[in-house]
């Protein structure tokens, strides 16, 4: 049976994905800390923290893992014909803070988030240094949608998105995905299965496979390419 590690706060190193436990799915390790460079590394090693407020750090690493390859993107006919006729105007890497505050605010289901004060502050250091970023969607000055992740090598690690109108949200992710194809990234990471994600092409694998990917992808040096779409 697998047990769960604690970090050292005074160490990188992470168990291996292969002893994450399946009940809870993907539950690796506790603890450590939520600095730039354990962050990097959980990531390139299919790594991510989740937890909620007043809980302890908590990583993860699920089996099977949800990805999209932005080659494979799906959009219905319907969705296409709202993006041609949409007024909303899509940016990159334009208000990261403002990105994060909007998807850690209370959903319809849930007054509770996993987005904490400590994750923002994480992650907008992670986007400070040039490695998490974001995607804003405007209806006209307002930020009406919104996602943000981490890009490493060809790889975009998708976190969290919001919606404050109707399709904010999916106009903001199929803009994303398909610049993420031209600028030749080969895998987005979705973690968790949802049919939301289904819809746009996305497929369950292996953690196994997932790491391989991460191994040839991550190596590369990551595309200059966060820009005004």
């Amino acid at each position: 049976m697998s047990q769960i590690s604690w970090l050292s706060p005074h160490s990188l190193d992470f168990p291996s994905t292969e002893h994450a436990l399946a009940d809870p799915n993907g539950l690796l390790a506790v603890g450590g800390d939520l600095s730039p460079a354990r962050l990097e590394r959980a990531y390139r090693l299919g790594i991510f923290p989740w937890y909620q407020e007043g809980q302890p750090l908590l990583w993860w690493s699920p089996d099977p893992r949800t990805i999209l390859r932005p080659e494979k993107l799906h959009v219905s006919r319907s969705m296409r014909k709202f993006l041609r006729h949409t007024p909303f105007k899509v940016t990159l890497d334009q208000d990261f803070p403002a990105v994060m505050a909007a998807c850690a605010e209370p959903r319809d289901y849930t007054d509770s988030t996993w987005i904490t004060s400590d994750m923002q502050t994480a992650y907008c250091e992670l986007h400070k240094r040039g490695i998490a970023h974001s995607v804003e969607v405007w209806d006209g000055a307002q930020l009406v949608g919104g996602l943000y992740g981490v890009a490493l090598g060809k790889v975009f690690f998708g976190e969290s998105m919001f919606s404050r109108r109707t399709n904010a949200s999916k106009t903001g992710f199929i803009r994303l995905v398909e610049w993420l194809d031209e600028c030749d990234f080969e895998l987005i990471d979705c973690q968790m299965p949802t049919d939301h994600l289904f819809s746009f092409g996305a497929e369950s694998i292996s953690r196994r496979e997932f790491r391989s990917l991460l191994t040839r992808l991550c190596a590369d040096g990551t595309p200059d390419c966060w820009r005004f779409l």
